[in-house]
C-alpha cells in the first residue's frame, strides 16, 4: 500500500447541503464577491502514483464502521485513472473516479464524483472537464426535483479535485503553509484555496511497532468578504486533518473530518483483511 493514493473528505462534493449555512441569506449575496486573490503553483511530483487496489473503511470516531471502501488505480504512461467507491451499511454510495497526469507536475485532467442515499443530505454529482473547462453540477431536491448546474471557468493549473492526498504526500512537510485550488458547489460551481499547515507528528503502531506520521491541518478558504464573514457568523468550513507516513515512500495513514457542514466528525483509514479463526488442529495419538 505504499503507492496509494487515498481518499480524502475533501475529494467529496462540497454540495449546497453539505454546506448549505454557509451559502443561505446575505451571505451567499457575500460569497458572490469573493474570488482568490492569486492562484498557487502546482504541486511538483516527487513521489509518482502507482497502480494498486486499496481498502478503506468510514468509521465514526468510537470505531463504528459505516461504509467500505475500494480504491482502484491505474496507470498508463504519466495518466492515472482513480476509481474510488465507498458503500455504506444504509445502502448508501459515494463514488468518484478522476483521471490527472503526474509529469514533472501534478495536473487535473477531468474528475466525477457522485453521492447518494440517506447519509447524504442531497443526491449530488459534480463533474469536472479540465480541458474545455466545463464544470457541472447536478442535484436533487426532496421534492425529487433534479437541477443542473453548468459553467465555463478558467480551470487553474494547481486543482486539486480527486487528487488531495497525492499532494499531500509530495508537498514540502518543512514549508508553513501550502495552497492549491479546488472546486465546490454552491451549488454553482465556485473556486477556493485548500491551505495546508504541517503540525504536530503522531504516534501510530504496526503490529505493535512504533511509527510516527506525519500531520496535516487543511483549511478550506473562501477568499474575498466571504472568508471574513464567515467566522464572525459562525459558518467557517471545519478543518480536517491528513495523516501521512512519511520516509523513502510516503503513504497515507488517516483523515479525520466531517462529510457535510454540521455533521459528525468521521475517519477514514486504511484496512487490512480479516481471516476468519482457524479450527484447532487435532492432535496425533
Amino acid at each position: 500500500m505504499d503507492r496509494r493514493r487515498a481518499p480524502a473528505i475533501f475529494r467529496r462534493t462540497l454540495s449546497r447541503e453539505r454546506f448549505a449555512p454557509l451559502f443561505s441569506g446575505v451571505f451567499t449575496a457575500i460569497l458572490g464577491l469573493a474570488s482568490l486573490s492569486a492562484w498557487s503553483e502546482p504541486v511538483s511530483v516527487h513521489y509518482p502514483e502507482g497502480t494498486l487496489h486499496g481498502f478503506l473503511s468510514l468509521n465514526t470516531l468510537d470505531g463504528k464502521v459505516l461504509a467500505v471502501g475500494d480504491l482502484y488505480q491505474t496507470v498508463e504512461g504519466d495518466r492515472v485513472t482513480s476509481h474510488l467507491v465507498f458503500k455504506f451499511r444504509d445502502g448508501s454510495l459515494d463514488e468518484e473516479t478522476t483521471v490527472f497526469t503526474q509529469q514533472g507536475t501534478f495536473k487535473l485532467i477531468s474528475d466525477h464524483h457522485t453521492q447518494k442515499g440517506p447519509f447524504f443530505p442531497k443526491p449530488t454529482e459534480l463533474s469536472i472537464d479540465a480541458a474545455s473547462g466545463e464544470v457541472s453540477v447536478k442535484s436533487t431536491g426532496k421534492d425529487g426535483k433534479e437541477d443542473v448546474k453548468t459553467q465555463h471557468m478558467d480551470i487553474p493549473a494547481d486543482l486539486c479535485n480527486g487528487i488531495v492526498t497525492p499532494i499531500a504526500k509530495n508537498i514540502n512537510p518543512q514549508a508553513a503553509e501550502s495552497k492549491v485550488s479546488m472546486i465546490v458547489a454552491t451549488p454553482e460551481p465556485r473556486l477556493v484555496t485548500l491551505a495546508f499547515s504541517p503540525r504536530p507528528t503522531e504516534p501510530f503502531s504496526l503490529a505493535g511497532a512504533s511509527r510516527k506520521a506525519l500531520s496535516y491541518e487543511v483549511k478550506l478558504e473562501l477568499g474575498g468578504l466571504a472568508g471574513v464573514v464567515a467566522p464572525l457568523i459562525g459558518k467557517k468550513p471545519p478543518d480536517i486533518q491528513i495523516s501521512i507516513l512519511g520516509g523513502e515512500l510516503p503513504t497515507f495513514v488517516k483523515e479525520v473530518g466531517p462529510t457535510f457542514a454540521e455533521g459528525p466528525i468521521l475517519s477514514i483509514r486504511l484496512v487490512s483483511p480479516v481471516w476468519p479463526r482457524a479450527a484447532k488442529p487435532i492432535p496425533h495419538k
